[in-house]
């Protein structure tokens, strides 16, 4: 947003000329009020006052909840009756679920019968599943209508559609025979049936899938909507491509809290509390801090070694950051292809043998600039790791190239044991392997100890 806009604004808004500001905001862009809003949260509710009541539908259903929940604490019972009222039935669903209940049921009872009782019916269901996205604004028609019965059809009923570049065939039952784009309605000849051109493929969504199901079905087939039906194949609704991208948006940013080690945020960052915001984080890094406590129980447990040997823990970071790097990047890899529908649960042996190949590949490169360092500072200060040097560089080369492969392994099997579990993989976080493989890392570089130095410096 422009700062002269801004300032514009602003100059309307301390000289209360109403009408000159909603002149102004009638003539931009709806992203542009929505900017505008997020500049100056404080006029939201006079913003939406003001303009238009279509272009008030239109910018409230693409703002945020909690800018959607300031406003309507703000907003004119009678606006905010007909914006609820307008807004289409799948933004409506979305608003009511995240509002108290209290809340909702004053609104629902604002409603008209029938769209009460339709709001009702997409909250009855579970608030993950496609039901709550869809919405039942669609052209349907019968395989037995001509394509100028279709056409008059669309253009008496398109206007309240949710979109109509998709005509879905129903029987009289309602149940979904095929979907068919506008554009071969348009280009067919107009005596001929719509069944005609009907071939009986088709992808529909079922009201109880997870939305997540459905993230990936748009995007492996390029549609801007997709039917929805019951477990009998009856169409109850449409899903389109904009609730998909607000849904996918929130996955996206739920998967990268929990990767990050911290529970989802409820609400943006800058408008989450300071309590909210600790009460969010402390769960995981008690977890995280218990976890490192077996760290330190794993080095007490070869103290003997270490005190005989203290070069030994010179590199004891060393160890358990490279083995905590690979198995974050693993894990982060594994996730994300699991998310896109990359990897399966079933190709776990397939990510398996990757792994091991390219974490042994990993863990070697890395042992090799290991076994460097020890040699050029031997070369430098012989004293430093004294005569026995080559075996301490083969002991961490060694332990490099081990913890690496466990690192990669873990990192990317932990996922997909937790998908298996029906748990989210994103929880899995780069946090979470990191610690896991530090207290396992440990023991790996201390095994190699005895291993390659037992009777020598052991």
């Amino acid at each position: 947003m422009e700062d002269l806009v801004v300032e514009e604004i602003q100059e309307l808004l301390e000289k209360e000329n109403d009408k000159a500001l909603k002149q102004y905001l009638d003539k931009l862009n709806i992203s542009d009020v929505e900017e505008l809003i997020d500049e100056l949260p404080q006029h939201a509710a006079k913003f939406i006052e003001t303009i238009s009541l279509n272009r008030a539908v239109n910018v409230f259903r693409i703002l945020d909840f909690p800018t959607q929940e300031r406003i309507i604490k703000k907003l004119s019972g009678n606006k905010l009756n007909q914006i609820i009222k307008d807004l289409p039935p799948d933004d409506r669903t979305a608003l009511f679920s995240e509002l108290k209940g209290d809340v909702v049921k004053k609104m629902i009872t604002l409603l008209p019968p029938e769209e009460r009782k339709e709001s009702l019916a997409l909250l009855g269901y579970k608030e993950d599943s496609i039901g709550r996205l869809m919405t039942p604004d669609y052209i349907a028609v019968k395989p037995e209508w001509s394509i100028t019965h279709v056409l008059a059809h669309i253009r008496r009923y398109g206007k309240n559609s949710e979109t109509i570049d998709v005509v879905y065939v129903i029987d009289n039952d309602g149940v979904l025979l095929d979907d068919i784009r506008i554009r071969e309605v348009l280009l067919a000849s107009p005596d001929a049936i719509i069944g005609e051109l009907t071939d009986r493929r088709f992808i529909a969504l079922n009201a109880n899938d997870p939305q997540e199901y459905a993230i990936n079905i748009f995007r492996m087939n390029n549609r801007v909507a997709l039917p929805v039906v019951d477990e009998n194949n009856i169409l109850l609704g449409i899903v389109t491509v904009d609730d998909i991208l607000w849904i996918a948006n929130e996955e996206y940013t739920e998967d990268m809290h929990k990767i990050g080690g911290t529970e989802a945020l409820d609400e943006p960052y800058l408008d989450t509390s300071i309590f909210n915001l600790v009460r969010k984080r402390v769960g995981w890094l008690a977890v995280l801090m218990i976890g490192e406590m077996l760290t330190a129980t794993a080095m007490g447990f070869f103290e003997g070694q270490i005190h005989k040997a203290t070069v030994l823990a010179l590199f004891i970071p060393l160890i358990i950051s490279c083995g905590g790097n690979s198995g974050s990047q693993a894990s982060t890899l594994i996730i994300q292809a699991m998310a896109l529908g990359e990897v399966t649960i079933k190709d776990w042996w397939l990510v398996m043998r990757r792994e091991i190949t390219s974490g042994f590949l990993l863990g070697l490169c890395l042992g090799l600039v290991g076994f460097l360092r020890i040699f050029v500072w031997h070369i430098i200060a012989p004293n430093i790791y004294g005569e026995h040097w080559i075996l301490i560089a083969a002991t961490i080369s060694v332990s490099l190239v081990f913890v690496v492969l466990w690192g990669s392994l873990s990192g990317s099997m932990l996922p997909i044991l937790l998908k298996k579990l029906g748990a989210d993989p994103a929880t899995s976080s780069a946090p979470f392997v990191a610690t896991l493989v530090d207290v396992t890392g440990l023991i790996i570089y201390f095994s190699f100890a005895v291993l390659f130095l037992n009777g020598v410096l052991l």
